[in-house]
């Protein structure tokens, strides 16, 4: 009898975890069994989430590595990791700590040690660094804002409906302590890059991404030059930062699954 293979797939900021249902049910079709669970402090439906932002507001990155690292331990098998954005990040922290088969991370947050962010990306974080006050706060993005920073390679129509459909508030204090992560040796935004033995790692880039451009995604790549273990790239010219739930999620989602196939990692065991 064969065992599913788990999946956790990881939200960042600005998302609500239901974001990943279309994902989930085509992660169950190819034979896993996939999961969204939200950060700490997250409530279970976006209307909640907007009613409570206080319930989001100060959790940091260390805290969602460790509310991750407890599901996992959880699971009856190591999953396979799939994060976007700052998720990307948490699912990067929780493969070089050998907690996980493999990870996909879809336009992954910076992690310590890359260059400094581009202008855009400063833009796409302005509305959490304009108060520094708000590193304590959860934050909002307005319409607009929403439009810059995900929605920029897609219609504004649908941009429109995105934000109204998903979109719910952030904690600040991530944003803050991976931009201050190259100033502090003991950043939270840390990754063990040169683990050897952890699983296989796909990178992700959506070449139109304003929050986390290509740039980022390529700098974080070289950062494992000196890891043995897989760590592969893979880039979509024409996407921003909402590929994970705008109209073309499938060709990232179907990409996602046949690098995984290639790596052995079918949905079944």
């Amino acid at each position: 009898m064969t065992t599913p293979t788990p999946v956790l797939f990881i939200h960042g900021l600005w998302l609500h975890s239901t974001s990943w249902q279309p994902w989930i049910e085509l992660f169950r079709e190819a034979g896993y069994e996939p999961s969204a669970p939200g950060w700490p402090g997250d409530p279970d439906t976006v209307e909640e989430a907007r009613k409570h932002p206080e319930s989001i507001a100060d959790h940091g990155i260390d805290d969602v590595v460790e509310h991750y690292a407890a599901l996992i331990a959880e699971l009856p098998a190591p999953p396979v990791l799939v994060g976007h954005s700052f998720g990307g990040m948490i699912a990067q922290k929780l493969l070089g700590q050998d907690r996980a088969a493999a990870a996909v991370a879809i336009d992954a947050a910076q992690i310590k040690g890359d260059l400094p962010l581009p202008l855009s990306a400063l833009k796409a974080t302005l509305p959490v660094f304009r108060n520094p006050a708000n590193r304590h706060r959860s934050v909002s993005l307005t319409a607009e804002q929403f439009r810059f920073a995900f929605g920029n390679a897609i219609s504004e129509d649908e941009s429109a409906e995105l934000h109204a459909r998903w979109t719910i508030p952030a904690p600040g204090k991530p944003l803050y302590e991976a931009a201050a992560a190259n100033f502090n040796p003991h950043s939270a935004a840390k990754v063990d890059t040169k683990n050897s033995g952890r699983g296989p790692l796909l990178l992700v880039a959506g070449g139109k991404d304003h929050t986390v451009p290509e740039a980022v995604t390529r700098a974080t790549l070289k950062q494992y030059r000196h890891s043995e273990a897989v760590t592969d790239f893979m880039t979509f010219p024409d996407r921003g930062h909402s590929l994970v739930i705008d109209g073309g999620w499938r060709e990232v989602a179907d990409a996602a699954l046949a690098w995984l196939g290639r790596q052995q990692l079918e949905g079944s065991r």
